[in-house]
């Protein structure tokens, strides 16, 4: 049971890594690959601290730190599109910001 499960999280981690390497041109969908990648790191913690039955704070603390970075991106993407019209990251230029 737990080989699978360790294979999953695996196959997890491996697909956002990838998403998040190849898709260059939306934010958003760069902003979705983070997000997949910290859910695979909070079930990592969990089933860990679960396994030694501690650190039930720990697990709120991470969650309300990758609540605030999610809402950190959300933000960014909004007064992005708000300044630029669009997502495309390629037709931002950096220094302009």
């Amino acid at each position: 049971m737990m080989y699978m499960l360790e294979t999953s999280l695996l196959i997890m981690i491996l697909t956002s890594l990838y998403s998040f390497c190849s898709l260059h041109k939306h934010l958003l969908l760069t902003l979705l690959s983070l997000e997949m990648l910290v859910l695979v790191v909070f079930m990592m913690i969990f089933l860990f601290m679960n396994s030694y039955n501690c650190g039930g704070y720990f697990i709120l603390m991470f969650l309300t730190f990758s609540v605030c970075e999610g809402c950190l991106g959300l933000s960014i993407l909004v007064t992005l599109i708000r300044c630029h019209g669009n997502d495309y990251i390629l037709s931002i230029n950096t220094l302009t910001w």
